[in-house]
């Protein structure tokens, strides 16, 4: 067959293919990159129709978190965040790029369906497939610069922690699952240490799960503990893990690298049941997407020996939530200090208190960060500047914040999160010398602004467009 593109016909095609499903044809403005496009990522960025590019989303659609597998089916992803990127971060649309990276899927039910639009074999693994990411990075920097943000969003825990520390010192990158999650989850822990009235390092974590979200959370939490004089290893003792095969502890066979950080010396136990009540911790973190982990039984018991127990259902979708926040409330009579990571509804007790339950999601985090990022040229993105943000949003909750059970600042002030976020990891860029973009602006508010988009036009009349006759006439039909 005769291309009408040339040589690079089967490759330009990819970048305007529809995502098919069973009801709808939906187009998705998304680059898709097979692995079996090896040797021609180049060509392909050159095909997308925007020159500037500032920021990329790419998945590979392996994990899409309370989803799992769905291959092709993952540009949903890249999409939805970047339009986030812009809607809450300002970012400008146009500079933003989202990617698929498609190298099968083993969701059999997916490759068995005809309609399917992506390749139809088991997922491409090894050499293989890290060569296709070596080649991705490396014609990503080379077409748009090496301060284009690249954010590593849905791959799995075999390959997520691997990717990041990686790239993470050669590229402008960050992973979203596991830092994103971890800094907005320790804004809620900072935040409810004003109510708590006490440090970090009084506090005891149990964690359910044990995956991207969770050694995030936990490394970042040693990081902050680290701020209060606290060793790494004394701060890594009071986290504790949770994962299919019930406690992380030592001796315990098949703990890849990540997971033996926060293996104790300690009986195993196999339920998180078990756990909280012979842990008793400070603080319960659900982030496994395995619905209904916080029973009754174990926020009653973290209520009985904590008086104000800190309670985050942070999986997502909410179907997958740990617990609901009327089950937080209620069961622990109000006292309990509660975030998800979905919404929730405000709750009301027999006491007549109103609680409007705080919502933990990443939203908070990554569009500011990626606004800051961009705005200063920061190309390598350090933990610090996840600690800086959690940091930041926690001083944005207010003591009528607190009152009234939020742990984050209302979602419809998150552009003015956003905006305060930038500013601060611009002026963290510029302290610790990470910054790339000089003069270092004096007036970073003003700086800041300037890289903010705006959906706002000029002004536009009609007596201002002088219309074509045939565009004037009205004829009956």
């Amino acid at each position: 067959m005769a291309w009408p593109l040339g040589d690079h016909g089967p490759l330009m095609l990819t970048v305007i293919t529809c995502w098919v499903t069973t009801d709808t044809y939906t187009v998705y403005r998304g680059l898709f990159i097979t692995i079996h496009d090896k040797g021609h990522i180049a060509t392909m960025l050159n095909s997308w129709p925007e020159e500037d590019i500032k920021a990329i989303v790419v998945t590979d659609g392996e994990r899409i978190l309370g989803l799992g597998d769905l291959g092709s089916y993952g540009m949903g992803i890249p999409v939805g965040k970047l339009a986030l990127y812009t809607a809450c971060g300002g970012v400008r649309p146009q500079q933003c790029l989202p990617v698929l990276l498609d190298v099968g899927t083993d969701n059999q039910v997916l490759r068995d369906d005809p309609l399917y639009i992506g390749l139809k074999h088991k997922r491409v693994r090894g050499k293989e497939y890290d060569d296709l990411i070596d080649e991705f990075m490396q014609a990503v920097t080379d077409k748009y610069g090496m301060n284009c943000l690249i954010q590593f969003e849905d791959f799995a825990n075999s390959n997520a922690f691997r990717i990041l520390n990686k790239y993470r010192n050669r590229y402008c990158t960050f992973n979203d699952d596991i830092q994103g999650t971890a800094s907005v989850a320790v804004a809620g822990i900072l935040a409810a240490l004003k109510i708590t009235k006490n440090s970090l390092s009084d506090h005891t974590f149990v964690f359910q799960g044990a995956g991207e979200a969770a050694l995030g959370i936990a490394h970042l939490l040693i990081m902050a503990m680290g701020k209060e004089g606290v060793s790494r290893e004394d701060a890594a003792k009071r986290m504790w893990m949770v994962d299919s095969k019930g406690l992380i502890v030592k001796g315990r066979s098949h703990l890849n690298h990540e997971k033996e950080e926060f293996a104790h010396e300690h009986p195993h136990l196999k339920t998180l049941e078990e756990v909280v009540q012979t842990v008793k911790p400070t603080a319960i973190i659900g982030v496994a997407a395995i619905a209904g982990a916080f029973t009754e039984k174990i926020i009653k018991d973290m209520a009985s020996f904590n008086d104000q127990p800190i309670i985050f259902a942070l999986s997502n979708p909410t179907s997958k939530a740990e617990c609901t926040a009327e089950q937080c409330y209620k069961l622990t009579e109000g006292r309990g200090i509660f975030a998800s990571g979905s919404p929730f509804s405000k709750v009301t007790l027999a006491d007549g208190r109103t609680f409007y339950p705080g919502q933990g999601n990443n939203a908070y985090v990554f569009p500011g960060v990626a606004l800051g990022v961009i705005a200063c040229g920061v190309r390598h993105i350090s933990d610090d500047i996840f600690l800086t943000t959690a940091e930041a949003i926690a001083d944005m909750v207010t003591e009528e914040h607190l009152a009234e059970g939020r742990l984050y600042p209302p979602l419809n002030t998150i552009r003015e999160v956003s905006f305060k976020i930038a500013v601060k990891i611009v002026d963290y860029a510029y302290k610790h010398n990470v910054a790339s973009l000089y003069p270092e602006p004096k007036d970073k508010e003003a700086f800041v602004l300037s890289h903010v988009y705006s959906p706002d036009y000029d002004s536009f009349t009609l007596d201002t467009y002088t219309w074509p006759q045939e565009a004037m006439e009205v004829q009956d039909v």
